[in-house]
């Protein structure tokens, strides 16, 4: 796993992180998510040791990351896709990173073809677009089959097809009990690829939740049409509901729609829509960090 201790990483009086705690677990993809600003890039580079922290601690697998003799076999890592050598081939450049681990060439071949690089591997990365190159990092970070995989924004660059694989092959890599954490602004994105949710704004810890937990937190409720309204009310209030009108409609909160449907079925009730109301990841997102947001633009309030 990941972990963190009070971490803490200030640059003179500005606090990038702070008493940061939490811990990233194998078996399902956790996202890392906050505003611009909110420390996440910061507290990737002190697990990896990029940067160091000016008080507690950040452990892969209970060590330190510059404590691990063969780093990539234990923890891979994208955090910047454009941190390359221009010059190199695709291959040399898996290679060099496959020498310093004792890593075979055979590994460098294989990671190339799951990422779709293969035939491409003589060109030179100066040449390559973001996406390649983020096919390119994602590569190095398979390269040595590590348990730990971290990832800052790895779709930045990519177009549809290869978000789609990014999301399958996060998701394979998890369902093989691995640790993987990903940060990204993508909400839709982490809608659909994470499982467990780590918020923090301003260098602190605001939410450590599943996305299921998180969007029942801000559940709308369901709005039901219905050319009974009024009776319909009042059935729905005398099995304790809240009941309000909402676009020419009920909005019900405190019933489930099953609940909902055996009720007026029961009462004989006719209704022509029942929709949950549910609110997507990124409005309870935008909800739960809008008191942590370091910029913001001038026509929001």
């Amino acid at each position: 796993m990941i972990e963190t201790t009070h971490l803490t990483k200030r640059y003179g009086a500005t606090a990038a992180v702070e008493n940061l705690s939490l811990q990233v677990n194998p078996g399902c993809v956790t996202g890392f998510l906050g505003p611009n600003g909110a420390g996440k890039s910061t507290t990737m580079r002190m697990v990896l040791c990029l940067a160091a922290p000016t008080s507690g601690e950040a452990l892969v697998q209970g060590r330190r990351y510059d404590q691990l003799r063969f780093p990539m076999h234990e923890v891979g890592a994208l955090l910047d896709a454009n941190a390359v050598q221009g010059g190199r081939t695709a291959f040399d450049h898996l290679r060099c990173l496959a020498r310093t681990n004792r890593i075979h060439d055979t590994r460098v071949v294989s990671v190339m073809e799951q990422v779709g690089l293969a035939g491409v591997a003589t060109r030179r990365i100066g040449g390559f677009s973001l996406g390649m190159r983020q096919r390119l990092g994602i590569a190095a970070a398979l390269l040595g089959d590590p348990g730990v995989l971290i990832f800052d924004e790895p779709v930045n660059g990519l177009d549809p097809d290869g978000v789609r694989w990014i999301r399958g092959l996060t998701r394979s890599l998890a369902a093989e009990g691995r640790t993987v954490l990903i940060s990204s602004h993508l909400m839709s994105e982490m809608e659909q690829t994470a499982d467990r949710l780590l918020i923090i704004g301003r260098g602190r810890l605001i939410s450590d939740t599943t996305v299921r937990d998180l969007l029942r937190q801000f559940d709308r409720g369901v709005l039901v049409r219905s050319p009974q309204p009024a009776e319909l009310a009042s059935i729905l209030m005398a099995s304790g509901a809240t009941v309000d009108s909402e676009l020419g409609g009920l909005l019900v909160k405190g019933l489930a729609v099953a609940d909902i449907g055996n009720m007026v079925a029961r009462h004989g009730i006719t209704v022509h829509e029942v929709t949950p109301r549910n609110a997507s990841l990124e409005e309870a997102y935008l909800a739960l960090t809008s008191d942590s947001v370091n910029y913001r633009t001038g026509d929001q309030r």
